[in-house]
Formats: structure tokens, sequence, C-alpha cells
């Protein structure tokens, strides 16, 4: 079992996705295919994201019964953590911040105010 979660994704990459996987919702794909064509679709992916963002989990014989990718701008990061893939949380993307100018900053009142 393979499934591909994309976001954002152009719409090239979406009918890209539709000729080997059967998209059941908006941006979720699902098929059945061996480790060669699996890593061809998933080239592809990382290839035409873009500014979006994809996961994609197939089935793996291991303690948990699937392994996970991801590609993209994403917060979730894929991280082994003994022998298990956990998923880690990177940090925000921080808005730039302007200055204020010194009439716009709040007062400070004093004791005697």
């Amino acid at each position: 079992m393979l499934v591909i979660v994309v976001e954002n994704a152009p719409p090239r990459l979406r009918g890209r996705l539709a000729v080997w996987l059967l998209e059941v919702r908006a941006g979720d794909y699902i098929g059945a295919y061996g480790r060669r064509v699996r890593e061809k679709i998933w080239g592809d992916v990382c290839a035409y994201i873009e500014s979006g963002n994809a996961v994609i989990a197939w089935s793996a014989p291991n303690d948990a019964g699937f392994h996970f990718d991801t590609c993209g701008e994403n917060r979730r990061v894929p991280i082994d953590f003994d022998g298990f893939r956990l998923v880690q949380f990177g940090p925000e993307v921080a808005l730039p911040v302007e200055p204020s100018s010194p009439a716009q900053l709040p007062r400070r009142r004093g004791r005697g105010e």
C-alpha cells in the first residue's frame, strides 16, 4: 500500500500523480506499487512540489508496519529515534518585525502618575 498526501501542489504534479495513483480526496493519492515505482513517483513529487509540501507512507516490515517521508516546506520532519521513525516539529517561520517609532510605543507610567 502506498499513500501520498500533497498540499498546495501545482496542477501539473497533481495530474502526474493521478496517472499512477487513485485520488480519493483532493490531494490524497493511494496505490499499490513496489519499491522502484514508489521511488520514481516520490522523486517526481519532490522535483515538482515547488512551494507546497508532501508526505508519503508505505507498508514496511517493521514494528510500526509502515515507513514515511516528507518533502517541501513543512514543519513536520521525520526523525529516527532508536530505530523507530517519529515526527519532530521544526521551528515556526518567524515573521519579520518592523521597528516601531518611539511615538507608537506604550508609555510607561512611573509611581507618581
